[in-house]
């Protein structure tokens, strides 16, 4: 039952692509303007998605533990996994930007964009997960912003507090947070502008990958073996590890839950956003970001068998 819904999950996904190939393909959207595109998911609708993500959950301090947990686990795990690459690929990183890219892409995923839809498929009755999805994107931002953006740029003026703090994910829950406390509720005209902008990202996200798709000879994405590795890295043996780490740790199932199917989604996108706005490796974002997405729909459902 779990890969039957997981399979239909990322399938109907992957089916937004399709617009977004189409509209490249027949002229009707300029390749020079999916940058744009990327700009109003990161900068609207990434935030708005926080947000959404923390409307339904009634507060306490037992879900403020929950959250923390969560936050801590994804940064940590993110962190020594990017810190481990690193070592062990910092000689061609010097020379190299695809090794820097391949660092990102094993380390940061997808969990708001496709983690939602999925969290909300497959842990219907454990609406907190959504907020996990929340922590799991702060942390994957604060990671990115900093560290990340040092990796790819090889300048550690990156790795600054403000980095941390003046990015739209943080923003989003900085705004989310006073209204999760003191659960304050707004109209529902204004609470379904929240949930619509939200509701907005997978769906542009994924037309965005069609765009992308659209612009690169399939040779590009699918015939390099080496980045086949790479997917297999992020989408089975990381996720793989960090199941069998949390299995002794006295966490409730739906936390557990929760985080291994986050680091099961593939190769986030903002991976190529990053390059993109660095200047730096966008092919090799592109085609790890398009390749992970487009086997997730076989890893995602074959992982969840685990649950």
């Amino acid at each position: 039952m779990q890969f039957l819904t997981a399979f239909t999950t990322v399938a109907i996904m992957l089916f937004y692509a399709v617009p977004g190939f189409l509209l490249i393909k027949t002229k009707l959207v300029d390749k020079s303007h999916i940058s744009s595109f990327a700009k109003l998911l990161m900068y609207v609708c990434q935030p708005f998605l926080v947000i959404y993500s923390m409307r339904g959950i009634p507060f306490s301090w037992g879900v403020v533990r929950d959250m923390l947990i969560v936050l801590g686990i994804v940064l940590f795990a993110s962190i020594l996994l990017m810190m481990c690459l690193f070592l062990l690929l910092r000689n061609r990183m010097r020379e190299q930007v695809a090794p820097r890219i391949c660092t990102l892409a094993c380390c940061m995923g997808n969990y708001g964009f496709m983690g939602v839809p999925i969290l909300e498929a497959l842990l219907p009755d454990c609406p907190e997960a959504l907020a996990y999805s929340a922590m799991a994107c702060l942390a994957l931002n604060m990671v990115g912003w900093t560290a990340g953006s040092a990796v790819i740029t090889q300048d550690i003026r990156y790795i600054h507090i403000k980095h941390i703090l003046l990015n739209p994910t943080t923003f989003g829950f900085l705004a989310a947070l006073p209204l999760f406390i003191t659960g304050v509720t707004f109209p529902a005209s204004c609470e379904n502008v929240i949930a619509l902008l939200a509701r907005m990202t997978t769906p542009l996200c994924m037309m965005i990958m069609g765009m992308r798709l659209a612009t690169m000879p399939p040779r590009d994405i699918f015939g390099h073996i080496g980045r086949y590795g790479v997917i297999a890295v992020k989408q089975i043996l990381f996720p793989l590890l960090m199941f069998a780490v949390m299995l002794p740790l006295p966490l409730a199932a739906d936390i557990k839950a929760a985080i291994y199917i986050m680091m099961c989604c593939p190769v986030a996108s903002v991976v190529l956003n990053y390059a993109e706005m660095l200047g730096e490796g966008q092919q090799e974002a592109a085609s790890l970001v398009l390749l992970g997405t487009t086997l997730s729909a076989l890893t995602v459902p074959l992982m969840t068998l685990l649950l």
